[in-house]
């Protein structure tokens, strides 16, 4: 895609990647132009990228999900050939390699709800607020959330949740598990990026296996997980940078670690 119309990409810190949803006048909501740009965006990152952070634009919303005025009238072979390119966005999200921070700077509703779920974990600002709503409209999730949200959750908030459509706070959301940290909404994004920073300096092919190892591991017997972990760790043994790590600390110093 040559263009991006619906992101913006920028680079907040050394091998950082921020995504902000760029569709304000429509709650960011994602239509199919934004789909198509986030499947490509996260299926091939720039070669340097470490860890990408997600968020919207302005304070008044993540993403309110798929964009219904769009929606509004489509036949049933247009919304299932539409579908399919929000099924190809969530596979990009979901198995990006690098960790994925979700900055939830307002409104996650619906299939944005759904994008935030599908992040390695969440910030949230203390104005944001959370909600499936795809029984109130005749659906039900379709990003992955009837899976996600019980993992992150609980089967039983889970199932309130999404039998209801109610939406839940980010106090509440805190409560849950779904997200990881509270914040005023203009420290955000600073404690976002702060982070995938660290998580950036670190080994990168040491994050990227232990992503592997806790992503893959997550439905495995644990005897089959942890012999996964280990497949995982003994990829690392041979690697310049578990060389330069022990170096590094042996000598006092911060590694620099190449992805060798």
């Amino acid at each position: 895609m040559s263009s991006l119309k619906t992101l913006r990409l920028s680079t907040p810190a050394e091998r950082v990647l921020l995504v902000t949803l760029a569709r304000p006048q429509a709650s960011n909501a994602f239509d199919t132009r934004m789909a198509e740009e986030l499947a490509e965006t996260f299926a091939t990152p720039p070669a340097d990228t470490r860890c990408v952070v997600l968020t919207g634009e302005g304070e008044r919303a993540f993403c309110a999900g798929a964009d219904l005025k769009e929606r509004e009238g489509m036949s049933e072979a247009a919304w299932g050939a539409q579908h399919k390119v929000f099924e190809a966005m969530g596979r990009a999200l979901r198995d990006l390699p690098v960790p994925l921070i979700g900055a939830v700077n307002g409104a996650a509703y619906g299939g944005g709800c759904e994008i935030a779920l599908l992040c390695d974990f969440l910030y949230a600002s203390t104005d944001a607020r959370f909600a499936l709503t795809e029984t109130t409209l005749g659906i039900i999730p379709g990003l992955g959330a009837t899976q996600t949200l019980p993992r992150a959750a609980g089967a039983r908030r889970a199932k309130e949740a999404i039998f209801t459509g109610r939406p839940f706070s980010a106090e509440e959301a805190l409560a849950w598990g779904v997200v990881n940290r509270l914040c005023p909404p203009a420290e955000l994004l600073p404690q976002a990026v702060e982070t995938a920073a660290r998580i950036a300096a670190n080994a990168p092919l040491a994050v990227r296996a232990a992503k592997r190892a806790m992503d893959s591991g997550a439905t495995l017997p644990l005897p089959d997980a942890m012999t996964l972990e280990l497949e995982c760790y003994e990829t690392l043994v041979s690697t310049a940078d578990r060389l330069e790590g022990v170096r590094a600390w042996n000598e006092k110093r911060k590694p620099a670690f190449k992805g060798e």
